[in-house]
Protein backbone atom coordinates (compact mmCIF):
# COMPACT_ATOMS: atom_id res chain seq x y z
CA UNK A 1 0.00 0.00 0.00
CA UNK A 2 3.24 2.43 0.69
CA UNK A 3 4.52 2.11 -2.66
CA UNK A 4 1.41 2.41 -3.84
CA UNK A 5 0.53 5.77 -2.39
CA UNK A 6 4.88 6.87 -2.67
CA UNK A 7 4.60 6.41 -6.65
CA UNK A 8 1.06 8.26 -6.67
CA UNK A 9 2.70 11.69 -5.20
CA UNK A 10 5.33 11.18 -7.04
CA UNK A 11 2.87 11.68 -10.14
CA UNK A 12 1.15 14.38 -8.57
CA UNK A 13 4.35 16.25 -7.86
CA UNK A 14 5.59 15.73 -12.02
CA UNK A 15 2.43 17.02 -12.87
CA UNK A 16 2.30 20.05 -11.04
CA UNK A 17 6.16 20.70 -11.48
CA UNK A 18 5.06 20.08 -15.44
CA UNK A 19 2.05 22.56 -15.11
CA UNK A 20 4.31 25.44 -13.50
CA UNK A 21 7.04 24.71 -16.47
CA UNK A 22 4.39 25.52 -19.28
CA UNK A 23 2.74 28.14 -16.78
CA UNK A 24 6.33 29.95 -16.92
CA UNK A 25 6.47 28.85 -20.80
CA UNK A 26 3.53 30.62 -21.57
CA UNK A 27 3.66 33.61 -19.89
CA UNK A 28 7.15 33.60 -21.54
CA UNK A 29 5.96 34.14 -24.99
CA UNK A 30 3.49 36.34 -23.98
CA UNK A 31 6.19 38.77 -22.86
CA UNK A 32 8.62 38.40 -25.15
CA UNK A 33 8.59 41.64 -27.88
CA UNK A 34 7.16 43.63 -25.07
CA UNK A 35 9.79 45.51 -23.84
CA UNK A 36 9.33 49.06 -25.34
CA UNK A 37 6.01 48.67 -24.32
CA UNK A 38 5.73 51.91 -21.67
CA UNK A 39 6.15 56.14 -22.06
CA UNK A 40 8.84 57.50 -23.43
CA UNK A 41 10.54 60.84 -23.51
CA UNK A 42 11.90 62.05 -26.71
CA UNK A 43 15.38 63.10 -27.05
CA UNK A 44 14.58 66.97 -26.91
CA UNK A 45 12.19 65.65 -23.75
CA UNK A 46 9.54 67.91 -24.98
CA UNK A 47 7.20 64.95 -25.29
CA UNK A 48 6.16 61.47 -24.25
CA UNK A 49 5.32 58.93 -26.56
CA UNK A 50 3.84 55.76 -25.35
CA UNK A 51 4.33 52.65 -27.25
CA UNK A 52 1.68 49.61 -26.94
CA UNK A 53 0.65 46.61 -28.86
CA UNK A 54 -1.26 46.90 -31.98
CA UNK A 55 -2.44 43.80 -33.96
CA UNK A 56 1.04 41.86 -32.77
CA UNK A 57 2.92 44.59 -33.62
CA UNK A 58 4.01 48.06 -31.74
CA UNK A 59 2.78 51.60 -32.32
CA UNK A 60 2.78 54.70 -30.37
CA UNK A 61 1.01 57.75 -29.59
CA UNK A 62 2.07 60.97 -28.43
CA UNK A 63 0.44 61.49 -24.85
CA UNK A 64 2.03 64.09 -23.41
CA UNK A 65 3.44 67.31 -24.77
CA UNK A 66 5.47 70.70 -23.25
CA UNK A 67 4.00 73.13 -25.04
CA UNK A 68 0.34 71.46 -26.16
CA UNK A 69 -1.14 74.81 -27.20
CA UNK A 70 0.44 77.59 -29.69
CA UNK A 71 1.08 80.69 -28.34
CA UNK A 72 1.83 83.93 -28.81
CA UNK A 73 5.34 83.50 -30.17
CA UNK A 74 4.02 80.57 -32.98
CA UNK A 75 3.80 81.95 -36.49
CA UNK A 76 0.65 79.46 -36.80
CA UNK A 77 -2.39 78.34 -34.96
CA UNK A 78 -4.46 81.15 -32.29
CA UNK A 79 -2.82 81.22 -28.96
CA UNK A 80 -4.24 79.02 -26.71
CA UNK A 81 -5.93 76.09 -29.50
CA UNK A 82 -4.20 73.07 -29.42
CA UNK A 83 -1.55 72.33 -31.91
CA UNK A 84 -2.39 70.97 -35.33
CA UNK A 85 -0.63 68.36 -37.49
CA UNK A 86 -0.38 71.69 -40.06
CA UNK A 87 2.71 70.04 -41.85
CA UNK A 88 1.27 66.97 -43.01
CA UNK A 89 1.13 66.43 -46.89
CA UNK A 90 -2.41 65.27 -47.12
CA UNK A 91 -4.51 68.77 -46.31
CA UNK A 92 -7.66 66.59 -45.49
CA UNK A 93 -4.99 65.42 -42.23
CA UNK A 94 -3.95 68.80 -40.72
CA UNK A 95 -6.62 69.55 -38.63
CA UNK A 96 -5.61 66.43 -36.31
CA UNK A 97 -4.16 67.63 -33.11
CA UNK A 98 -0.95 66.34 -32.04
CA UNK A 99 -1.61 65.46 -28.95
CA UNK A 100 -2.77 61.97 -28.77
CA UNK A 101 -1.36 61.62 -32.40
CA UNK A 102 -0.15 58.01 -33.58
CA UNK A 103 3.31 58.49 -35.14
CA UNK A 104 4.51 54.79 -34.23
CA UNK A 105 3.23 52.07 -36.39
CA UNK A 106 3.43 48.68 -37.63
CA UNK A 107 6.67 47.91 -36.08
CA UNK A 108 7.29 44.28 -35.52
CA UNK A 109 9.30 42.28 -32.92
CA UNK A 110 12.71 40.87 -34.76
CA UNK A 111 14.59 38.72 -31.83
CA UNK A 112 16.25 39.73 -28.95
CA UNK A 113 15.81 43.37 -28.27
CA UNK A 114 14.77 44.55 -31.95
CA UNK A 115 11.79 45.64 -33.93
CA UNK A 116 11.72 46.38 -37.61
CA UNK A 117 9.77 47.13 -40.52
CA UNK A 118 8.02 50.09 -38.98
CA UNK A 119 6.88 53.97 -39.94
CA UNK A 120 7.61 57.03 -37.65
CA UNK A 121 5.75 60.03 -38.45
CA UNK A 122 7.52 63.54 -38.04
CA UNK A 123 4.72 66.06 -36.95
CA UNK A 124 7.46 68.18 -37.17
CA UNK A 125 8.44 68.20 -40.52
CA UNK A 126 5.14 65.88 -41.62
CA UNK A 127 7.37 63.08 -42.73
CA UNK A 128 6.89 59.53 -43.26
CA UNK A 129 10.21 57.38 -42.64
CA UNK A 130 10.91 53.85 -42.07
CA UNK A 131 11.72 52.76 -38.98
CA UNK A 132 13.72 50.35 -36.37
CA UNK A 133 13.98 50.16 -32.98
CA UNK A 134 16.65 48.89 -30.60
CA UNK A 135 15.97 48.54 -26.83
CA UNK A 136 19.26 49.87 -25.71
CA UNK A 137 18.90 48.85 -21.96
CA UNK A 138 15.16 48.70 -20.17
CA UNK A 139 15.46 52.39 -20.06
CA UNK A 140 17.24 53.35 -23.10
CA UNK A 141 15.39 53.00 -27.03
CA UNK A 142 16.80 53.82 -30.14
CA UNK A 143 14.88 54.71 -33.13
CA UNK A 144 16.00 54.63 -36.28
CA UNK A 145 14.24 56.88 -39.25
CA UNK A 146 15.10 56.47 -42.69
CA UNK A 147 14.36 56.91 -46.06
CA UNK A 148 15.24 53.62 -48.48
CA UNK A 149 17.89 51.95 -46.50
CA UNK A 150 18.75 52.47 -43.14
CA UNK A 151 22.05 54.14 -43.84
CA UNK A 152 20.20 57.14 -44.91
CA UNK A 153 18.55 58.05 -41.71
CA UNK A 154 18.77 59.33 -38.71
CA UNK A 155 19.07 58.08 -35.16
CA UNK A 156 17.66 59.59 -31.83
CA UNK A 157 17.98 58.04 -28.27
CA UNK A 158 14.52 58.13 -26.49
CA UNK A 159 14.59 57.27 -22.11
CA UNK A 160 11.73 56.14 -20.40
CA UNK A 161 9.50 58.01 -18.69
CA UNK A 162 9.34 57.90 -14.83
CA UNK A 163 6.12 57.70 -13.26
CA UNK A 164 5.22 59.59 -10.35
Amino acid sequence: MKSTAGYLMKQILFLTLLCVALAATVSGWATEGDGVVGVWNNEKKDARIEIFNCSDKMCGKIVWMDEPYYTLKDKEGKPGDLKLDIRNPDPALRTRIILGLQILSDFTFAGGNRWTGGKVYDPESGNTYSGNMTLVSNNELRLRGYIGISLFGRTTTWTRAIRP
